[in-house]
Order: structure tokens, then C-alpha cells, then sequence
């Protein structure tokens, strides 16, 4: 019997390393995506060496408009059926909308929402028609609230909370599960590309380790919830906004936001 197949965005580091590990660790094989080339080729031999399992290496820039059917159309070429499908890839950047590079902020709504659209709808339907998958959208806890000085971040990490949610409702009773996972903040490359290292949010106590979180994420997964959300207290601030005005919450975001 052939082994499952696992497709991970931003698979090179952070998150995306760590899905790939557990995934291999569990014996399935996995398809790696990302745009550094020696990073995944390095990850794919110490997962093919520890674990005995197949690494396909399939880089791909999802900033690019067209990368999500390429990348569909070049899994199809090697006759993999992608089983799970962990749409991880995504960037932030940090400091006042109007002071950012707009291209930047247009690719990171490519990235983060288009990109996850596309590869949802293009994996999604080979699912549906077998009757079996799960797939992980990486959101945030910034999903459920506006984030001054990471305006357009948080705003992409509420579309892919919304989107995960509704199609969780489309999808019940075809064996396809979908499942949005919001960390808080997390000890990753991302807050020193997104420029907000020495932000409140990422100086304060508290702040997770990758391994744990994408221990959830995948447990999350593989149970078919629709949105988990790691610690107690992660899961109370994104809750407590339901009931905050919005001033306040809007407030406490920008401040959190800001650098230290």
C-alpha cells in the first residue's frame, strides 16, 4: 500500500520544517514548497535519512499569481495524490500602512490569502472526488481582530479564518476536513522579516516554541476541528474581542504592535 502524501507551504523553516518532520514521522510522505531550493533539499534528505520516507522538493514563489497552478500541474506530473494539504506559507510586515512598500503588501495578500484560495480549490476537488483529506490553513490569532501596524497581516489572517470556516460547513459529510489553526505569537523567522522582533507582542512573556505549535496544528488536523487555537490565554484574547469595544480592541492591537 502506498504511503499518504503531505503538501507543505513555507516548508523550509519555522512552522513548515516542523509540519514536514511530523508528518515524516508519522510515515507519510511529503511534498515540499518553498522558494529556498537548498534549504528544502537539505530538509528533504534529513527526513528521507530519519524516517525512510519520500521528500519531493517542488520550489515555487506563491507571490507569483500563477505559481498555485504550476505547482498543481507538477504534482500531477510525478502521480502523487496529495492527502494533506498544510497551506502554511505567509509573511507580515510591521509599521504604519501608508509607510510600507505597496508591492509588498499586494504580494502578502497574494501569499497569504490568494495563494491558500488557489491551492484549496485546486487540491480540495481531487479530495472531495475520493472521498478523503484534510488540509490546515495557518492563520492566527490576529484573525479575529484589526491590527494597526500590521494593518494588512491581520487582515489577511481574518480572510482565511472566514474562508476556512465556511468551507468547513460546505465540505462536511464528503471525508474532506478542513481546519483553521491561529497561534499567537510564536518563535519563528517570522517576526524578523515581518520587522516587529522587538514589537510588545513578541517581548513579553509567553510567547510559544514552534515544535508545540505545530504539535496542535497537526493534532488539530488529523481530529477534523475546524478552529483550534493554542493556550489558554491565546484562546481567551481571541474570544475576549467578541465582547470588548471595538475602540479598546483596536487599542490594545496598536499597542502590542508597535516597537518596544
Amino acid at each position: 500500500m502506498s504511503r499518504k502524501v503531505a503538501l507543505i507551504t513555507g516548508a523550509s523553516v519555522g512552522l513548515g520544517a516542523q509540519f514536514a518532520e511530523q508528518f515524516a514521522k508519522d510515515g507519510h510522505d511529503v511534498i515540499l514548497v518553498a522558494r529556498g531550493v537548498a534549504k528544502l533539499e537539505e530538509l528533504a534528505r534529513k527526513l528521507e535519512q530519519a524516517h525512510g520516507v519520500k521528500a519531493h522538493v517542488l520550489p515555487a514563489d506563491l507571490g507569483q499569481p500563477s505559481a498555485p497552478e504550476q505547482l498543481f500541474a507538477r504534482v500531477r506530473e510525478l502521480g502523487l495524490a496529495v492527502d494533506f494539504l498544510v497551506n502554511n506559507a505567509g509573511f507580515g510586515s510591521a509599521g504604519p500602512f501608508l509607510e510600507q512598500d505597496i508591492a509588498k503588501e499586494a504580494e502578502m495578500v497574494e501569499v497569504n490569502c490568494t495563494a491558500l484560495l488557489k491551492l484549496t480549490h485546486l487540491f480540495a476537488r481531487p479530495m472531495r472526488e475520493r472521498k478523503a483529506g484534510r488540509i490546515l490553513n495557518i492563520a492566527s490569532t490576529a484573525g479575529f481582530q484589526p491590527g494597526p501596524y500590521m494593518a494588512t497581516y491581520y487582515a489577511t489572517k481574518a480572510f482565511v479564518l472566514s474562508f476556512t470556516e465556511a468551507l468547513a460547513v460546505e465540505l462536511e459529510g464528503t471525508g474532506v476536513t478542513v481546519t483553521c489553526h491561529c497561534p499567537g505569537a510564536t518563535r519563528t523567522e517570522f517576526a524578523n522579516r515581518a520587522g516587529n522582533a522587538e514589537s510588545r507582542l513578541f517581548n513579553r512573556p509567553g510567547v510559544a516554541e514552534a515544535p508545540e505549535v505545530a504539535g496542535h496544528a497537526y493534532a488539530a488536523m488529523m481530529k477534523g476541528r475546524v478552529v483550534a487555537i493554542p493556550g489558554v490565554l491565546n484562546w481567551l484574547a481571541a474570544f475576549s474581542v467578541r465582547f470588548s469595544p471595538r475602540v479598546v480592541v483596536r487599542s490594545i492591537a496598536a499597542k502590542l504592535n508597535q516597537q518596544g
